[in-house]
């Protein structure tokens, strides 16, 4: 009998991790991002930064990094503080309403300690969906 899916905890993220991102737009250009993302303690909490490579379309690649803060409840932040949204314990969805534009997310832990999320971002200027895979370094 499947008790449902393990809770995930803020130190289950600690560590290295590879990064594979695919963004899709709905005009049908593709963006990777390659790289890494390594969550390390820094206060009650951990700073989660992703760093590597992103190509769009044939484009050459260029370096990107993005930094945020997990609390203890697994709320992320942005760097600057500002609220980003909660990660469902379990997996499922989530979002982020940064106006103008509406993130709808979804965390999937059922290949954990691999992990997958998706985001479909909706607004004025944007249109598209990112997935991220995320595995143990």
């Amino acid at each position: 009998m499947s008790h449902g899916p393990t809770p995930r905890t803020l130190s289950d993220f600690a560590g290295h991790w590879r990064l594979e991102r695919q963004i899709v737009h709905d005009d049908g250009t593709v963006a990777r991002f390659t790289g890494t993302a390594t969550w390390t303690p820094e206060d009650e909490r951990l700073r989660c930064v992703e760093q590597g490579e992103m190509r769009i379309g044939d484009g050459p690649a260029m370096a990107g990094q993005r930094v945020y803060l997990w609390d203890a409840e697994l709320r992320v932040y942005f760097d600057d503080g500002r609220f980003f949204h909660t990660v469902p314990p379990t997996g499922g969805e989530t979002g982020h309403w940064c106006d103008p534009d509406q993130y709808d997310g979804s965390y999937d832990f059922s290949d954990w300690p691999a992990f997958t999320v998706t985001w479909a971002v909706r607004g004025p200027r944007k249109a598209y969906q990112m997935t991220s895979h995320y595995k143990p370094a």
